[in-house]
This record gives structure tokens, C-alpha cells and sequence, in this order.
């Protein structure tokens, strides 16, 4: 039988461990998406999987942290948010990584994933100096909103679905990843978070649902200026 994985990850059976999914997005919060770690973190019981601080180097003090960002988004109302309130979180875990830009100067990217039957959610933040109103030009139709009064770009992207099967992993394209970049100050300078929904199928993402996770998402999270 071949397991399609569509998104960031998904919960794969006991024993299996192979690379998922991977989702393209684009450069201004951190370019391409890696290939993302897809090892179980569950307890091995139908409970709610709970934030995993994934082996990485640590951002620097003062700075919001993968484990940090997977406690705002691992939250218990997330499935009723994304209007699945019969889902749980399979697999949860956040990440301290590093961009590197031309000219060597390193960025920190801490993000957090959490994945669900139906939905896979990523929550990103980025210590740039460019501003979410730039977004406009480097974003794929992108979109201007508002999130709790600060500055924000509504974008999509494509996902890419892997297939395993017969010992083998193929690619194709996947469904549509829904995106909110959103200043963390109502000024709109530098610095900014990013949440990105998916759909395990083809299905587009509801925005309704981004929205939500987002209006009561980013306020608990380190760093968010509110007023």
C-alpha cells in the first residue's frame, strides 16, 4: 500500500520513519521550508501530542524560541480553530533554527509545527529588518490585511506531496498552504511572525480558520506588541 504525505508532516505508522513532506514558500521569512523531522512524539496513546524541543542550537537571549512557539500553537482549542473540534495534535515540536543571508550574517528562524488528522499548522518568527508591507512585492498574490491592528500579508503557496511505496518515495504537487505574515508591532518595522495552515488533501485551507488561530495565537506568543 502507498501512504501519500501531503504538508510539513504527518503522523506515519509505528516503525516507519521516512522524511514526509516538504512545503515551498516564499523568501521573505526564510525562503524554502525544509524537509521537516516527522518522528512521532506522541506517548503512544490516543492522548494529544505535547511540544517537542527538537536538538538544535538555541536562538540568542531575548529571543522567542522554537519550544516557546509550540506552546502558543499547541494550544486545546487549536481543532475547534481550525473547525475540526474532533482532532487532536498527533505530532507537536518547535525548532531553533538559522537563516544565513549573502554575506554571511545569520538570522534566527525559530518555528513551531503542529499536525492534526486533517490540518498541518506552522508558526514561524523572523528577527528581519524587512518589513511585512514589502511582503506585497516579494509575495505570491499576496494581499493586504489587518490582525488585531497590525499590518498583515495574506498569501498561497503550493505544497509538495510525497508518495511511499515498494521502497520508493516520489514527489507531485500537493495542495495549497495559506499563509498570514504579520508585522509584531502595529507599526509594521521589522521583525515578524508567520502562521501557515495546509490541508493533508487537496482541499484549500479555510482563511476563516487561519484567522482564528491567528487573532488568538499570536497575542501569547513572546515578542507580540500589542496596541
Amino acid at each position: 500500500m502507498t501512504d501519500k504525505v501531503t504538508g510539513s508532516r504527518r503522523g506515519l505508522n509505528t516503525g516507519v520513519q521516512a522524511v514526509a513532506a516538504v512545503v515551498l514558500v516564499a523568501g521573505v521569512t526564510g525562503g524554502i521550508w525544509g524537509l521537516s523531522r516527522v518522528l512521532p512524539n506522541s506517548n503512544g496513546t490516543n492522548d494529544p501530542a505535547r511540544c517537542s524541543d527538537r536538538l538544535s542550537t538555541p536562538p540568542p537571549p531575548k529571543r522567542v524560541s522554537g519550544e516557546q512557539l509550540c506552546q502558543a500553537l499547541n494550544r486545546a482549542d487549536l481543532p475547534a480553530l481550525l473547525g475540526t473540534p474532533d482532532e487532536h495534535a498527533q505530532t507537536a515540536d518547535g525548532d531553533d533554527s538559522w537563516i544565513t543571508l549573502d554575506g554571511g550574517t545569520k538570522i534566527a528562524s525559530p518555528e513551531a509545527n503542529v499536525t492534526l488528522k486533517t490540518y498541518s499548522v506552522k508558526l514561524s518568527a523572523s528577527d528581519d529588518r524587512l518589513s511585512v508591507a514589502q511582503g506585497l512585492d516579494l509575495l505570491p498574490k499576496a494581499e493586504p490585511r489587518q490582525i488585531l491592528g497590525h499590518p498583515a500579508v495574506l498569501y498561497s503557496d503550493r505544497t509538495i506531496a510525497l508518495s511511499f511505496g515498494g521502497g520508493k518515495a516520489e514527489s507531485g504537487p500537493g495542495g495549497v498552504a495559506r499563509s498570514l505574515l504579520v508585522a509584531r508591532d502595529a507599526k509594521g518595522g521589522g521583525g515578524s511572525f508567520e502562521i501557515s495552515v495546509w490541508r493533508q488533501d487537496d482541499v484549500v485551507p479555510d482563511d476563516a480558520a487561519l484567522f482564528r488561530v491567528a487573532e488568538l495565537v499570536l497575542p501569547t506568543v513572546p515578542g507580540w506588541k500589542s496596541g
